[in-house]
């Protein structure tokens, strides 16, 4: 299944212009490289919906958390635990 899955922007790690910019993005600890294009507004702190390696929204910080909390009963975030093998 396709999903966005929220996480939080925690760095900044490499801005190309005023459009390009890469971040790491934290899913409950487990930090992944992020496209920030689409979400110019977004800083450090933030939470961002994350679609196939490219943030997608900037959402609040409850928000983030309720659907983070439904993705884990539901068991789709099974690719972001590391000791099951996710890169």
């Amino acid at each position: 299944m396709c999903l966005s899955i929220p996480g939080k922007l925690t760095e900044i790690t490499e801005t190309l212009d005023e459009t390009f910019r890469l971040g790491r993005v934290s899913f409950d600890g487990v930090v992944k490289e992020v496209n920030l294009t689409l979400v110019p507004e977004a800083e450090v702190g933030d939470y961002v919906m994350v679609h196939v390696g490219a943030a997608i929204a900037v959402v609040n910080e409850e928000e983030a958390r309720k659907t983070f909390e439904i993705l884990r009963q539901l068991g789709e975030l099974d690719e972001l635990d590391p000791e099951k093998g996710a890169t």
